[in-house]
């Protein structure tokens, strides 16, 4: 299933399944990868849902690359999106047969004809429009078009002759996974080739192990996996990376030699310290550990948080994995901070202590962590949904810049009068000859072009009677308060300057 967000393939996916997955995702987001398997008829068929958001960039590639055929969801009223696109890029390089699910029917201002016109200009053009590609009206919401949808998914893997061998070894794609707490590491595969049983020997590039637990993806235990089932699987050494491939091997030494990294390789953790800074720039820093449920997470937030703009704020991701927030990330935190202020003293050219945070993403606190935090004053914030997480960091980048002095030009002043002169006050008369003047804004004197003083308007009147503003071509009366004296013929450049908030 792949679309743009909110283009229904969650709410798609609900009915076909009955089992309300969108119901369970936070703010109605699919946030990672997932695997789910209906039977229709005497056929199974396994839904690959991937995430809507831009962020998921990845994860939808390789979610194209692992399905026999790909489900393109428009929203029939919105018709062709940014991911629309994006996902007709992907599905076009995985080479696969795409069926177009024109979602949204039951809607007033559904357009179908129109979201199809715009999908040609995409290169995929529908049957309807003397084109190759199938397409099907339907509604995620009240389930019109869903049973001949799912006629035609089978129809469509029939024409393609989609066979494999029963009789291979099990080989398939890790599609999600991430350290259990209790079960270790969990990993959710989908078998391509063969039959994977309880007390398989599997290994990936990065990892192996002895399938201690199978279960399929309603978390009850199998005996086995087909082609084409999603099985989650407990019992390798490591976490296997997302997207890795794997394999079924006679012995466990066999497994570890096909591995492609010499030794367990710890994930690089860097020193709040070791923060590259551009030479003479004034940039400011903020470090980051992030801490996410799943591995795939950790992939999508990165790819989302590298956009953002880092000319004037460096973010720093100190380390990123899945898991709990722990001790080890407060210490490491604890330890820069010391350190940033050991050599702060030192050459001047060195940065201020950094501000450090620690985001987590559907994850929760140990609670020795919490109470070391709070001690040592780490700030900890925790997200369900990834646009709040990235919204939060880039709040936290802005904060690090100091307000802007923006200035407003509002008009000119000819003077010809001066009526009242006492310490560093004057009322002076003239002429609007520009723009317009307003009562509290900020005056400069020029004379004979020359900037020789500025001071502040603290009263304004026309015809002797207090007025707010006064507009060009008219006569006025300005109260002024500063150190350099107004003369008759001097022009006064009024403005206005205020503290806006930087943003990045």
């Amino acid at each position: 299933m792949l679309g743009h967000i909110d283009h229904g393939k969650t709410a798609l996916l609900d009915q076909i399944r009955k089992t309300h997955v969108a119901e369970k995702e936070t703010g109605g987001i699919t946030q990672h990868i997932g695997a789910y398997q209906i039977v229709e008829g005497d056929k199974k068929i396994t839904f690959i849902d991937t995430p809507g958001h831009e962020a998921f960039s990845a994860m939808r590639s390789r979610g194209s690359k692992i399905a026999d055929l790909a489900i393109l969801v428009v929203d029939s009223s919105e018709g062709v999106k940014a991911q629309t696109k994006e996902a007709i890029s992907h599905i076009k390089k995985s080479g696969i047969p795409i069926i177009v699910a024109l979602n949204k029917i039951d809607k007033p201002e559904a357009n179908p004809e129109k979201a199809k016109r715009e999908l040609a200009q995409e290169d995929v053009v529908v049957e309807s429009l003397d084109g190759k590609t199938p397409s099907i009206e339907i509604s995620a919401l009240t389930g019109q078009g869903i049973p001949e949808l799912l006629e035609l998914i089978l129809l469509v893997a029939e024409m393609e002759n989609l066979k494999v061998e029963l009789i291979k070894k099990a080989e398939g794609v890790v599609i999600e996974s991430y350290l259990d707490r209790l079960r270790g590491p969990t990993a959710t595969l989908l078998i391509t080739e063969g039959v994977l049983k309880q007390g398989d020997i599997l290994g990936t590039f990065s990892t192996f192990g002895k399938i201690k637990k199978l279960e399929n993806f309603q978390g009850c235990s199998i005996e086995k996996a087909l082609p084409s089932d999603p099985a989650v699987v407990i019992g390798f050494e490591d976490v296997p990376k997302v997207g890795e491939n794997f394999k079924v091997f006679p012995d466990l030494e066999t497994a570890k030699n096909y591995l492609k990294i010499p030794a367990k390789k710890a994930p690089e953790v860097l020193s709040p310290t070791e923060v590259p800074l551009a030479e003479g720039i004034d940039q400011k820093v903020l470090n980051l550990i992030l801490k996410t449920d799943v591995f795939g997470s950790i992939e999508a937030i990165e790819e989302v948080l590298n956009n953002l703009p880092q000319e004037r704020v460096v973010l720093r991701i100190l380390k990123s994995e899945a898991g709990e927030i722990n001790e080890g990330d407060i210490k490491l935190i604890k330890g820069g901070r010391e350190s940033m202020r050991a050599r702060s003293s030192s050459p001047p050219s060195l940065p201020s202590v950094a501000r450090s945070l620690i985001f987590g993403f559907r994850v929760k606190i140990n609670p020795t962590a919490k109470i070391l935090a709070e001690r040592e004053k780490i700030k900890i914030m925790t997200f369900d949904v990834i646009y709040d997480l990235v919204e939060g960091v880039r709040k936290f980048m802005e904060k690090e810049l100091r307000p802007e002095k923006v200035r407003t030009d509002l008009g000119k002043v000819k003077t010809s009068a001066i009526f009242l002169i006492e310490k560093n006050r004057q009322i002076v008369g003239g002429k609007v000859i520009e723009g317009e003047v307003k009562k509290g804004a900020s005056i400069e004197i020029f004379r004979e072009e020359n900037l020789i003083g500025k001071g502040k308007l603290v009263n304004l009147q026309k015809n002797k009677k207090d007025v707010d503003r006064v507009p060009k071509g008219e006569e006025c009366g300005l109260l002024y308060e500063g150190d350099t004296r107004i003369e008759e013929g001097d022009t006064l450049a009024i403005y206005q300057e205020e503290r806006r908030k930087s943003e990045l």
